[in-house]
């Protein structure tokens, strides 16, 4: 009864022109909560997740419903928090993730590494399932590696992609016009072939990613690796964590678990809590919480058209990716 007189009124209220009314159909975006997952004292072992593809993009739902910032604006906002919780003690990076754009990956790599600076405690990966491509980006600026047994890692390497459409235009009679200040002016157009010269001019680009991605890791493998034996790795080829192991590019095979023990023995913590940060609302309860459920047709394969589907990624522009192509 109380229902009907709610949705009567309402309705009287529309009806009539008040504006005094402000419904919103998308959940309000909190800041984001501590939660502790198991463990108890003074010190915190903060677990922070990286899952999925890495953009600016912001997060949205199945029903394409924006529910929560971008990845990026994500790691900037915990960092930040835990950069002004003296409690907080050391950080495990728990990555789940293929990779993404080259400027996203690039940009939490640099706020890890501003935190890492201004903060002067440990940060550890730890590499869940997939940690590839831009993923394994993300883990170099970690001061340890470490992969779950049946991890798979690596895919060093910068990928681009377009569709050339002008074939196809032409069958269905559709024919496509471009007025341009210069030659170049559509570079990498898929309603036309690509040059030679733009050819080149796009592997260079392309070449000069790839070198910075090479660097990063030198900068967290150097010790271990020598660039002579990181390049025949960095070919784009994905390892097992046994291999990655062997290779060098982690430093070690655990579980979850082991890896937070090992923290607190390298802090001398006799006990810790283990935390996370939250949106409100958001159920955890244990240090796998928060994992993200496989897709119900399988493995989850993501690449180059799926990530832009949304935008219609054969007409959206170039992405440069670090990302695991398969």
């Amino acid at each position: 009864m109380k229902r009907r007189v709610f949705l009567f009124v309402l309705l009287l209220l529309i009806l009539s022109g008040c504006t005094g009314v402000n419904l919103s159909l998308l959940p309000e975006i909190k800041p984001l909560e501590e939660k502790v997952l198991e463990g108890e004292g003074k010190a915190k072992i903060l677990l922070i997740d990286l899952d999925g593809t890495i953009s600016f993009r912001g997060e949205t739902d199945r029903l394409k419903l924006r529910t929560k910032p971008s990845k990026v604006a994500f790691f900037r906002e915990a960092l930040l928090k835990a950069e002004a919780d003296s409690d907080v003690a050391g950080v495990v990076l728990r990555i789940n993730s293929p990779g993404g754009t080259v400027a996203a990956s690039d940009t939490i790599y640099h706020e890890i590494m501003r935190f890492k600076d201004k903060k002067k405690i440990p940060v550890h990966a730890f590499i869940m399932e997939l940690g590839a491509s831009g993923g394994y980006y993300v883990a170099s600026a970690a001061d340890r590696i470490v992969a779950s047994p049946a991890a798979v890692t690596g895919s060093i390497g910068v990928i681009a992609m377009k569709f050339n459409v002008e074939g196809l235009l032409a069958k269905i009679g559709v024919s496509e016009e471009t007025y341009k200040s210069g030659p170049k002016k559509d570079f990498w157009s898929p309603f036309r072939p690509t040059t030679a010269a733009e050819k080149k001019m796009f592997q260079d680009i392309i070449d000069t990613l790839y070198a910075r991605f090479l660097a990063v890791v030198s900068a967290n493998r150097g010790k271990l690796l020598t660039e002579q034996e990181l390049r025949p790795l960095a070919d784009g080829r994905v390892l097992t964590a046994k291999e990655a192991l062997e290779a060098k590019l982690i430093d070690r095979v655990a579980y979850l678990d082991e890896v937070v023990e090992a923290m607190k023995e390298n802090l001398s913590l006799s006990q810790a809590k283990v935390i996370t940060y939250i949106r409100p609302s958001t159920f955890t309860s244990n240090i796998y919480s928060e994992y993200p459920e496989p897709s119900p047709h399988g493995p989850q394969v993501i690449n180059l058209i799926s990530i832009h589907a949304e935008d219609l990624s054969l007409f959206s522009g170039v992405q440069f990716m670090y990302l695991w192509d398969p």
